[in-house]
């Protein structure tokens, strides 16, 4: 008795590993390739061949986003592509797409299948793909079409472009033995990582704690190629240093010549750039705050990120609320980082604070949307508010976010006799948040996070987050060492407003100030 229920026993575990292993490879067996070629790239389109093994379906369900992570606006990306069509034993089929960026076809169960389509690209923009007869810029999500429920699985890309397009620009790995073939472990890291091909330039890479950052684009311009690369470095490592770990195996700068913004990625980001603007003194402040800007994203953003932030819906808005952490306290980092690295005097870092103090002092809107409301809004009202009539009703996290930051950090130095800062909720954040458990933080998280490092109740603090009460300067600012000044533009009629230093500081003012300015 004993033997048979051993038999059974054994056969039912024989009978489980065939089922794990059958399993195991009809999952290895799916692939999902995509072929870019560019057959007439004066036209501005591209060709995309996709081919699939391994689909246990009789259908198939693609999805083309309709916004790109890092660029909070619906651009409705399957516009741009037309002749979707399914390649069946030498014959052709033309797909009608459903609601502009969907697309349903048959196919025949556990065989291959090959669809094609082009994309049209129209504007030289960070978040949009153009082509032209020089070079390539593709956005993955204006590109390459998901498998609804299968976003996690691997991707092949394999780029075809003209023998003089020589150089690839992307965070996606490559095949060792050949560069034109990207991998991407599922569709998250694909579209995290737009693809730049072309006669590109590359600079002089560097290395910080043994890994590698390098610089490369289209187009860069005329300029100090070697005070840019040592500049460029100090920042890395400034940024780096704040945080205190690096987490990703090697970074890429991808300047896409003209065009506008710049969109932050995990190990890369990609920027309009021309280097011609490094050849002044604002242009140098302009430019390396930019680029800290969206590198201090991978940090702030990508993996210090809002609940709400991933993983995505690629077919709706994702809203949040702290849009103006992910944004306006990047760019109170972008000015502190080039300060602390060194770039910019503490004349500049002042200038750089007024400029955002006197945009959103003069902006009516301050009266009418809060912080958090100017965050979740921006997918209807757009990163810098609302355009055309209603200009006067809303305001950019990019200008009060900064500001707000500014008093958040001077508040908690003072509460800890300088012994904490606003550093110290960013790190938190990142250790417990991303590190430990490995997901965003809410809005009630991110204020108890704030809270715990101070030692006290910052209530009157988030209210500058969640209504429309005035900032109160004086208070937080006399709290670092610095006073504002207000006087009005006669001819404008504008208030202009300036910081300095307090002409007879306390030792604790003193030691914040020259703290926070890294004396």
């Amino acid at each position: 008795m004993t033997s048979i229920c051993s038999q059974k026993k054994a056969s039912a575990k024989l009978l489980l590993v065939i089922l794990l292993v059958l399993s195991i490879s009809n999952l290895q067996a799916q692939t999902l390739q995509f072929t870019v070629s560019f057959p007439a790239p004066n036209s501005h389109q591209f060709h995309v061949d996709m081919e699939a093994t391994g689909w246990n379906t009789d259908s198939i369900f693609a999805i083309m986003p309709k916004w790109t992570p890092g660029y909070y606006q619906i651009l409705d990306y399957g516009k741009y592509v037309s002749n979707f069509t399914i390649h069946d034993k030498g014959k052709q089929s033309v797909i009608t797409s459903t609601q502009g960026h969907q697309w349903i076809f048959a196919i025949q169960k556990n065989k291959p299948f090959h669809c094609s389509y082009d994309v049209l690209t129209e504007k030289q923009f960070v978040a949009q793909s153009y082509v032209d007869s020089n070079r390539a810029y593709l956005i993955p999500g204006a590109a390459f079409p998901y498998i609804n429920g299968k976003i996690n699985i691997p991707i092949k890309i394999i780029i075809d472009a003209p023998k003089q397009w020589n150089q690839i620009a992307t965070g996606l790995s490559n095949q060792p033995e050949n560069k034109h073939i990207l991998l991407a472990a599922n569709f998250e890291d694909l579209y995290d990582s737009p693809i730049l091909i072309g006669a590109l330039e590359s600079l002089k890479p560097f290395k910080i704690n043994g890994i590698e950052h390098q610089f490369v684009g289209y187009q860069l311009g005329s300029f100090d190629r070697i005070v840019f690369m040592q500049n460029l470095e100090k920042i890395v490592k400034t940024a780096s240093d704040l945080i205190g770990d690096i987490p990703y195996e090697h970074y890429s700068f991808i300047g896409i010549g003209p065009g506008r913004g710049g969109i932050e990625h995990l190990n890369s980001t990609t920027v309009s750039f021309d280097g011609k603007e490094l050849n002044t003194k604002n242009g140098v402040n302009k430019i390396m705050s930019f680029l800290t800007h969206e590198y201090f994203h991978h940090y702030n953003v990508k993996r210090i990120r809002p609940f709400e932030l991933g993983p995505f819906n690629y077919t709706k808005e994702n809203r949040t609320n702290l849009l103006w952490i992910s944004e306006g306290l990047s760019v109170y980092y972008e000015y502190l980082i080039i300060k602390r690295a060194g770039i910019i005097d503490e004349n500049t870092l002042y200038k750089n604070f007024e400029s955002n103090i006197n945009t959103l002092e003069n902006n009516p809107g301050r009266k009418y949307q809060s912080l958090a409301q100017a965050s979740y809004d921006t997918w209807s009202d757009g990163p810098f508010g609302k355009q055309g009539a209603e200009a006067d009703k809303s305001i950019s996290y990019y200008d009060k976010g900064p500001v707000v930051g500014l008093l958040f950090d001077f508040a908690i130095r003072n509460s800890t006799a300088n012994q904490k800062s606003l550093d110290d909720v960013m790190r938190y954040l990142y250790s417990h948040y991303y590190k430990e458990l490995h997901r965003g933080f809410t809005d009630a998280e991110f204020q108890q996070a704030c809270e715990d490092i101070a030692g006290i109740s910052l209530t009157n603090l988030f209210e500058y987050v969640y209504t429309t009460k005035e900032l109160d300067y004086p208070l937080y600012l006399s709290f670092g060492g610095l006073e504002i000044s207000i006087k009005t533009d006669d001819k404008t009629g504008k208030k202009l407003f300036t910081l300095k230093p307090i002409a007879s500081p306390t030792k604790e003012q003193t030691a914040i100030l020259h703290s926070w300015l890294n004396k």
